[in-house]
């Protein structure tokens, strides 16, 4: 014959190792552990500061929207700013598509 017979082998032991359970989960384990710390908890971070950010927003703030507009804020509402882009042009925006707030007086031609 050109395969051997292959034979089941007997336990060493009869007793199981009681960490062979918690070993073959500690990969995922570690894995769940890595992905809070890299991705999760940094988004949650970033959320905040920008829940933080749109909630000491006033009238006359420099901004930059997601869109990339930037512009001075002219009215407030509860959901809405008006975005003053130009001389005389105002358009409306969400509050949650601001994306940065502008250090005072970086838009000195409006």
């Amino acid at each position: 014959m050109l395969i051997a017979p292959a034979y089941a082998q007997t336990a060493s032991g009869t007793a199981q190792d009681p960490t062979g359970g918690l070993m073959g989960m500690l990969p995922l384990i570690i894995m769940a552990v890595v992905l809070w710390f890299l991705m999760i908890r940094p988004q949650m971070k970033r959320t905040k500061e920008h829940r933080a950010m749109l909630g000491g927003l006033q009238k006359g703030d420099e901004v930059v929207t997601q869109g990339g507009i930037a512009g001075r804020i002219s009215r407030m509402g509860e959901n809405y700013l008006h975005v003053e882009i130009a001389d005389g042009v105002e358009i409306a925006v969400q509050k949650q598509a601001i994306a940065t707030l502008l250090p005072k007086g970086t838009l000195k031609n409006l």
